[in-house]
C-alpha cells in the first residue's frame, strides 16, 4: 500500500506543458492583429474626431482583457467547465435575450445584437459560440452511445441549434446563425453520427437557408453584388469593388506597412470587416499567405489534438478541441472569402486580428480553452509513461521475490492441495425497461461504443 500511495503521489505531481505550436500561432495572429489595427484606423479615427489611436488603443485593451480571460481558462479544470454543462446551455438562451431588454439592449442600423455596459457594448453572440461549443462537447460525451444510433439523441442538438438561430434571425444576424448550425453539424460527425441518417437534416436545412437569405432585400442585393460587383460599383458592389482594389495593389510585396490608399475612408470598416483587404494590400501576396498559413497551423493542431484526446478516451476534451477548430476555421475562412470575392459580403470578424471587443475577447477564451485542453493532453500521456516505467518493475519484483525456506527433514510433507476449479464467467445482467423490454446492463469490463467520426455503420 505505500508504494502504491508513493505512486499515486507522484502521478499527482506530474504537471503538462501547453502546446508550443498553438500558442505561437495564436500570439502571432494576435500580434499581427494590433499592427494592422493601428495601420487601418488611423484615418477612420481622424475622420470621427476621435484621434488617429483611439481604435488602437480600444483594440489594445480588449486584447489585454481577452489574455486575462484565456488565461483563467488555461487555469481551469476542464473537468469543473464539464459540471455546469445544464447552465452552459440557459446561459446561451439568457445571453440571446438580453438585447431586447429595454435599458440594456442596443440597436444598431436596425439590428438588436448589442448589450451596453457604459465603457463598452458587447455582442452576445460572441460569448454564446464558446458556451455553445462546451456545452454540445458535453452532450456528446453523454450521449455519444446514443448519437450514432438513435434518432432521438441525433434531433435534440440539432432542435437547440434551430432554437438558437432563430434567436438570431430575429436580431437579425444570418452570419452568425449560419456559422452555428455549421459548427453543430461538423461536431455531430465529428463525434461519430451516422452519415446516412444526417444527411436527412442538411437536406431538409440548406433549401430553408437559401429561402431565408433571398427573402430579405439586403440579403438579395449582397448575394447579386457578390456575383458582379462592378455592375454597381458605387452602389451594393462599393464594399467589394474597393476590396478588390485593395488587393490587387498589393501585387506580391504589398505597397509598404502604413502605405495603403484603400483605408483612407474609401474602403468601408477597414479596420473590422475588410482587415484582410488592408493587409493584403500593405503586405501583398506574401503577407495575405503568412496570414493563412497561421490560421492552418491553429487550425490543424487545433484538430490534431482533438483527435489524440479522443484516442486517449477523454472525448470532452477532444470535442471542444473539435468545435473551437470548426469555428475559427469556419469564420475566418469565410472573411478572407468575402474580402477576396469568393463569398458574399457578410458581416463576419476576421478571428483574433479585427478590431471588436466582443470578437477578441471570446476568441481569446477559445484559444484559452485549446491550449488547456493541451495541458491536460501532455499531462495524460506523461501520466501513462509513468504507469508504464513503474508496472513491470512491479511484476519484476514480484518474481525476484525469495523462495521460503526448505522444510526440515523431520517434519513429514504437506500432502499437495488439488487446485481450485476454474471459475464460469459470470453473465451480464439484464433489466426491463418501463415497457417491459429486455435491456442488458454494460457489464464492468465492456467498454463503450466510440465515435466513428461519421461513419456509415
Amino acid at each position: 500500500m505505500n508504494d502504491l500511495s508513493r505512486q499515486a503521489t507522484r502521478l499527482e505531481a506530474i504537471g503538462g506543458r501547453y502546446d508550443p505550436w498553438l500558442l505561437g500561432a495564436a500570439l502571432a495572429l494576435a500580434c499581427l492583429g494590433v499592427v494592422m489595427v493601428g495601420s487601418a484606423s488611423i484615418a477612420i479615427g481622424e475622420n470621427l474626431g476621435v484621434g488617429p489611436f483611439h481604435y488602437l488603443v480600444r483594440h489594445v485593451l480588449f486584447v489585454g482583457v481577452g489574455a486575462v480571460l484565456a488565461v483563467v481558462a488555461m487555469r481551469t479544470e476542464l473537468k469543473t467547465v464539464e459540471k455546469y454543462n445544464q447552465l452552459l446551455l440557459l446561459g446561451c438562451f439568457v445571453l440571446l435575450l438580453m438585447p431586447w431588454l429595454p435599458g440594456l439592449g442596443v440597436s444598431v442600423n436596425g439590428a438588436r445584437r448589442w448589450i451596453n455596459f457604459g465603457i463598452s457594448r458587447f455582442q452576445v453572440v460572441e460569448a454564446v459560440k464558446v458556451i455553445y461549443i462546451v456545452w454540445l462537447a458535453s452532450y456528446l460525451v453523454r450521449f455519444r452511445d446514443e448519437v450514432n444510433a438513435t434518432w432521438a439523441a441525433m434531433l435534440k442538438p440539432l432542435g437547440v441549434a434551430v432554437l438558437l438561430v432563430g434567436m438570431l434571425l430575429a436580431q437579425p444576424d444570418f452570419g452568425s446563425a449560419t456559422l452555428l448550425l455549421a459548427i453543430t453539424a461538423g461536431m455531430l460527425v465529428l463525434g461519430g453520427v451516422n452519415l446516412p441518417r444526417m444527411s436527412l437534416p442538411i437536406v431538409i436545412g440548406l433549401p430553408a437557408l437559401a429561402a431565408i437569405a433571398i427573402i430579405e432585400p439586403y440579403r438579395m442585393r449582397r448575394i447579386t453584388s457578390f456575383l458582379d460587383p462592378w455592375a454597381d460599383q458605387l452602389g451594393s458592389g462599393y464594399q467589394l469593388s474597393n476590396a478588390l482594389m485593395a488587393v490587387g495593389r498589393g501585387e506580391w510585396f504589398g505597397v509598404g506597412l502604413g502605405a495603403s490608399v484603400q483605408k483612407l475612408n474609401y474602403l468601408p470598416e477597414a479596420h473590422t470587416d475588410f482587415i484582410f483587404s488592408v493587409i493584403a494590400e500593405e503586405l501583398g501576396f506574401l503577407g495575405v499567405c503568412l496570414v493563412i498559413g497561421l490560421y492552418a497551423l491553429l487550425v490543424g493542431r487545433a484538430l490534431y489534438l482533438g483527435n489524440q484526446c479522443v484516442e486517449m478516451r477523454r472525448h470532452f476534451a477532444g470535442y471542444i478541441a473539435f468545435g473551437v477548430a470548426l469555428w475559427i476555421g469556419m469564420q475566418s475562412f469565410v472573411s478572407i472569402g468575402v474580402n477576396l470575392g469568393m463569398l458574399p459580403t457578410k458581416g463576419l470578424t476576421l478571428p483574433l486580428v479585427s478590431s471588436g471587443g466582443s470578437s477578441v475577447m471570446m476568441t481569446c477564451v477559445a484559444i484559452g480553452l485549446l491550449l488547456r485542453v493541451s495541458y491536460e493532453l501532455d499531462r495524460a500521456e506523461r501520466q501513462r509513461a509513468v504507469r508504464q516505467e513503474t508496472a513491470p518493475a512491479t511484476g519484476a519484483s514480484a518474481v525476484a521475490a525469495p523462495a521460503p525456506a526448505a522444510a526440515p527433514a523431520s517434519r513429514p510433507a504437506r500432502k499437495p492441495q488439488p487446485a481450485a476449479p476454474a471459475r464460469a464467467p459470470q453473465p451480464v445482467a439484464a433489466t426491463t425497461n418501463v415497457h417491459g423490454a429486455a435491456v442488458g446492463l454494460r457489464g464492468r469490463g465492456t467498454s463503450r461504443v466510440e465515435p466513428t467520426f461519421g461513419g456509415f455503420s
